[in-house]
């Protein structure tokens, strides 16, 4: 049981982040104070809508400026926090040419460099970890190995490599690290959110992510002739952002907790966005996994062991114990999609083929 002083600062690292900045807003709008790091404290395009948010609440913000690989850089930001939300760590799925360098390093080492800091702060009591259910399976066909064909907070990512799934490795490999850490002193603890594929409104227009990008593509006519048979676990940004205060706030949370509202396929968000926003060239059919496998390289950029280890496999994640245990209630998919739809347009992000 942890009790955390709610008149003390928090620390948010990697504050400007999509997830991040939900934290923050709504830290400051239950009047807390706020101590966010980032890696250009004067950079108005990262930090300008904390700002914003800050001047209408009646909490207080200061910006600290750190890096993930630099041993030491949290160590200010910290000081007088009793609780540490780390949020920062690389969200790139392509575009690199080393992996390690690009994802897994800067994980890894990210985390053990916050939580050495956390370890160097007395007042420190609890973590509240970002990882993701990319820790929990790396590919859909893992489900075929669990039994109930239901993964849950009990299992780990054992088929990702930095060759494959380099992503879904670098966080299931932080995570273990946080673990590790965690155990090998009694000072603070840790609690982890394990959140799905994260939908829904950005606080800033710069945010840029696979999110975005996937309802870009729904959306744009890039994929109107069909899309291969992929199902997603997904969840809201604001319910995960909730989840990290409940995590942080409730004396009694500990472990892991998938953070999910539920499971659909690329053609079900289309169907779920179609009626919503009828002049937009939505994909109406699914594509054959072969067709997947042989175009896939080529005009999605994803390779042939990801087609044959995802496309046409079921997913199915529990939720159960984050509704259980931190009380979390989540919004429907459908709800979330149109949000996040709407906003892009909004924001002039959303361009038609």
């Amino acid at each position: 049981m942890t009790l955390i002083d709610r008149n003390a600062p928090v620390l948010v690292t990697g504050a400007s982040g999509y997830i991040a900045s939900w934290i923050v807003r709504y830290l400051l709008e239950e009047g807390r104070t706020v101590h966010a790091t980032v890696r250009d404290p004067s950079k108005k395009s990262s930090v300008g809508h904390l700002e914003a948010i800050a001047a209408k609440s009646g909490g207080k913000l200061k910006f600290f400026k750190a890096e993930l690989l630099e041993q030491g850089s949290y160590d200010a930001a910290a000081q007088g926090c009793e609780l540490v939300m780390h949020t920062a760590s690389p969200f790139i799925i392509g575009g690199f040419t080393d992996a390690n360098e690009a994802l897994v390093r800067p994980a890894v080492e990210g985390t053990r460099n916050v939580l050495e800091t956390c370890n160097r702060t007395a007042s420190v009591k609890r973590v509240v970890l970002t990882t993701s259910i990319a820790a929990v399976f790396g590919d859909n066909q893992d489900l075929r190995k669990i039994p109930g064909g239901v993964f849950n907070e009990e299992h780990w990512n054992t088929s990702s490599s930095v060759d494959h799934q380099p992503y879904s490795y670098s966080k299931v490999a932080a995570e273990r690290e946080a673990w590790k850490m965690a155990k090998a002193q009694t000072r603070w603890d840790l609690v982890c959110i394990n959140p799905a594929f994260v939908l829904g409104p950005s606080l800033t227009k710069v945010s840029a992510s696979t999110s975005i990008e996937t309802i870009q593509n729904l959306g744009s006519g890039k994929l109107r002739t069909g899309v291969p048979r992929l199902m997603f676990s997904l969840v809201d940004v604001r319910d995960v952002a909730k989840a990290h205060i409940l995590a942080g706030d409730i004396p009694a949370a500990n472990g892991r907790h998938i953070i999910a509202a539920g499971e659909a396929s690329l053609l079900d968000m289309a169907k779920m966005l179609a009626p919503k926003f009828p002049k937009y060239p939505f994909p109406k059919m699914e594509i054959p996994k072969a067709a997947a496998w042989l175009f896939g390289p080529l005009t999605a950029g994803i390779s042939r062991k990801f087609v044959s280890t995802n496309v046409g496999w079921p997913l199915k994640l529990d939720n159960a114990r984050s509704k259980r245990e931190l009380g979390l209630q989540y919004r429907p998919i459908q709800t979330t999609l149109t949000e996040h739809f709407q906003q892009l347009i909004d924001d002039g992000l959303l361009k038609r083929r």
